[in-house]
């Protein structure tokens, strides 16, 4: 698993991410979440409240990619890895409790992406090089 630096949480922290999956007839489904964090060094999650394209795309096998960007820093992040789904379990069980504290919709399920490559989406000669890779 690559791991997620402390600089890096802090941008996740502070900026809007946004998804991308695959349906099963190849159309890319793309679309900010609102509710990406860190679950830990190696690995970052969201809830899925919307139980809708991207959800499907998931249960069907697609790969998700994530990526973080700031436009005034000119700076960003995108991650791929090996995705869960999470349900009826303490992982799950502890995020329900997070949106119940927080007022926000029960999730359907928790996404979790196991980073195996972080890549560098900072304007520049680096641009889409990868900096961690399992």
């Amino acid at each position: 698993m690559a791991t997620i630096t402390p600089e890096i949480k802090e941008f996740i922290e502070n900026n809007l991410g946004w998804i991308s999956t695959v349906s099963k007839d190849g159309e890319l489904d793309l679309g900010p979440k609102m509710s990406l964090f860190v679950l830990d060094d190696n690995h970052i999650a969201y809830h899925e409240r919307t139980a809708g394209q991207a959800y499907q795309n998931l249960k069907d096998g697609s790969p998700l990619v994530i990526a973080f960007a700031n436009l005034a820093e000119k700076k960003g992040y995108r991650f791929r890895g090996n995705v869960v789904l999470h349900v009826d379990d303490d992982i799950y069980a502890a995020q329900v409790k997070v949106a119940e504290e927080k007022g926000t919709k029960k999730p359907a399920v928790i996404p979790v992406l196991e980073v195996t490559e972080i890549q560098d989406l900072a304007s520049g000669a680096n641009a889409g090089k990868t900096i961690a890779k399992d």
